[in-house]
Parts: C-alpha cells; sequence; structure tokens
C-alpha cells in the first residue's frame, strides 16, 4: 500500500520591522520572526500604516511603561492572515484596520456602561504592543474595524486615526446642518475637519496662518477662509453671527485661546490638535455666551468603521504622501517637518 505523503506548510520568511530600541532612538530596520495569534487574536499582513505626530510618544519614549524595543503604528490598513484561538467573528482573506483604540479589558466600570473609550486599562496600538511599523502585527479582536471595498489602503490608513479624531468630533459637537462651523488649522487633521464638515451640511470657516491656504481651503470644502495672521479671527467669526463650533486642530494653545470670543451664544470649542500649552480663557468668556470647552479622543474601531463607511460614499479622502517601509526614517522625519501634504504612510 502506498505510503501518503502530506505536504509540509512552508514556514513564513523574517518579516521587516522598523522598531525604536531605546527612547530617544532612531529607527532601526530589522528582521524578526513572523507571530503567531493568541488567542482571541488575529495576524494582520500589513499593506499599509500612516505616519502619526503620535508616534513622537513612542521615538521619544514620553508615554510612561512603553517596553522596547517597540514597533510604531496605529493607522494600520491590511488583510487578517491568520486567526488564534476562539476567533469567529473575523475570517481570514479580510480586509480590517487599526486604530488607536487597540483593545479594551472590558471589566473596569467605563467598559460595564460601553465607555470603551474611555477605558481604564486602554490599549494602543504602537504603544501597548507592537503596531504597524511592520509587514506582519498581532492585534486583539477588540481593535479591529472592517474596511469597506472602495477605500484603499493609503487612503484608510490616516482615517484610522486623523480621520475618526475629526469625523467623530464633528459629529458629536452639537452643530445641525447650516451652522457656521470654523476649522483652526489646515494641516493634517484639519483638511480631514473640512472636508467632513462640509459633508456634514456645516458651513464652513477655514483658518489658517497665512494666504498661501485660502485656495486649498475651498477646494476642500471651506465656504470661506479666515487668514488670522493678516485679521482678528474671532471678530471675523463674530461678524458672520459667531461660530457654533470651532474645531480645534493645529497644536497651537495660544491660537486656540484667541478664537474662544468666536463663538456664538452656546458654542463650543472642540479640541483636537494637541499641545503642551494651557488654553487660556477667562470665566466671563464662557460666561457670557453659556460656552463650552470639550477634548476629544478619537473613537473605538465601530467609530472608524463610521468614519470609513462616511468616507467611502462621500468622497472625503486625506492628502497623502507614501514611502516604503525601508525608508520609515524619512518618512518620519516628513510627517514632523510638517512640510508633508498632509499625511504621510509608510507601504509594505
Amino acid at each position: 500500500m502506498a505510503t501518503m505523503r502530506v505536504a509540509a506548510v512552508p514556514e513564513l520568511a523574517p518579516m521587516k520591522v522598523a522598531q525604536i530600541s531605546k527612547p530617544g532612538g532612531s529607527f532601526e530596520i530589522v528582521e524578526r520572526e513572523v507571530p503567531n495569534p493568541g488567542a482571541r487574536q488575529v495576524r494582520i499582513k500589513v499593506h499599509a500604516c500612516g505616519v502619526c505626530h503620535s508616534d513622537v510618544l513612542v521615538k521619544e519614549g514620553w508615554w510612561p511603561g512603553i517596553e522596547y524595543p517597540r514597533v510604531p503604528g496605529h493607522e494600520v490598513a491590511g488583510v487578517i492572515d491568520e486567526v488564534g484561538a476562539g476567533v469567529t467573528e473575523w475570517k481570514k482573506g479580510q480586509r480590517v484596520g487599526v486604530g488607536w483604540h487597540g483593545g479594551q479589558d472590558n471589566t473596569c466600570t467605563q467598559c460595564r456602561r460601553g465607555d470603551f473609550i474611555n477605558c481604564r486599562n486602554l490599549k494602543i496600538a504602537g504603544i501597548s504592543y507592537d503596531g504597524g511599523y511592520q509587514e506582519y502585527m498581532v492585534a486583539p479582536v477588540e481593535a479591529l474595524a472592517a474596511m469597506p471595498d472602495n477605500l484603499s489602503d493609503t487612503e484608510a490608513a490616516p482615517l484610522l486615526c486623523a480621520g475618526v479624531t475629526t469625523f467623530n468630533a464633528l459629529r458629536h459637537s452639537g452643530a445641525l446642518a447650516g451652522s457656521l462651523v470654523a476649522v483652526q488649522g489646515v494641516g493634517g487633521l484639519g483638511h480631514l475637519g473640512i472636508q467632513f464638515g462640509n459633508k456634514f451640511g456645516y458651513r464652513i470657516a477655514a483658518i489658517g496662518r497665512g494666504p498661501e491656504n485660502a485656495v486649498l481651503a475651498k477646494k476642500l470644502g471651506a465656504n470661506l477662509y479666515i487668514d488670522s495672521q493678516a485679521t482678528n479671527a474671532a471678530q471675523e467669526l463674530q461678524k458672520l453671527g459667531g461660530a457654533s463650533v470651532i474645531l480645534g486642530t493645529a497644536p497651537s494653545s495660544k491660537a486656540m485661546s484667541e478664537l474662544i470670543d468666536g463663538l456664538a451664544p452656546n458654542g463650543k470649542l472642540m479640541v483636537v490638535g494637541v499641545s503642551p500649552e494651557p488654553i487660556e480663557v477667562t470665566p466671563a468668556q464662557l460666561i457670557s455666551r453659556v460656552g463650552s470647552i470639550q477634548g476629544w479622543a478619537s473613537g473605538t474601531p465601530a467609530d472608524s468603521e463610521d468614519t470609513l463607511r462616511f468616507a467611502e460614499l462621500s468622497g472625503v479622502r486625506p492628502m497623502i504622501e507614501t514611502y516604503p517601509l525601508e525608508r520609515a526614517v524619512e518618512a518620519y522625519e516628513r510627517m514632523m517637518s510638517g512640510k508633508a501634504q498632509f499625511r504621510v504612510v509608510l507601504t509594505m
């Protein structure tokens, strides 16, 4: 009787990884063995990963408790390559993304109330575990967002952080269709905020420093452009009746502070741009208009799915520059220089 031969399953070749070995260190392109997913995890073959300003937290060691070496990256787009034990709701070959929200404990008070974004033990891709600056990564199922067919990987990646942050902040801001909404900054976050605001039916006033962004802002969907270097932006907003919402996207607390007097009655400053300096406001500025200031963090994977579907349907797209993984150093420096137009994406 002939002996049946079973073909050996070929092992995956070592993968390329861009890692940081110590706080303040440079990116190192190294080879690692491809990881296997554990229980309730999947392995993702990464196709693209956005380079976010928040990656500086890993690069410089500014986030407490990071274990090095660490692979950054929380704007991940790819396809499920393998599933771990107990995974039934996600399939091999399915397109998925991973954003800032990299999982939750499902046991803390916030999680029990469904407030997953404020989980006491929140996991962050690229900080709590290795992220998307590599050819394969492992992620818990709680971190996964399904991706629509008509968005490319490079288009989808920035929407998983910059996109969901601006989309989510605006849709929870209380602004109604037809409301005057100001977007402070026409950069990595702002250029998406302008597009989403336009598609939500807001009257968008884009605010930037200098006249050079006026044409781009209107192309993105702004109804008007205010040059904060040439005029008092708050006064200009008041001439228009005041802004129901001001979305603060540029990392300048001073610039946000100067806009508070541009709020309409019951107006709100929504803060998504991160700056170490305090926002300055007097009680009278808020009391006189019953105004408010609110911070907004990105969103859950379900929010990311909403963002991706809305972008697919409405035509909102990030402006991107792409670099291969091997040029991670150059890609990171390009993003941090502020000269990129407007998001940088690594491709595998």
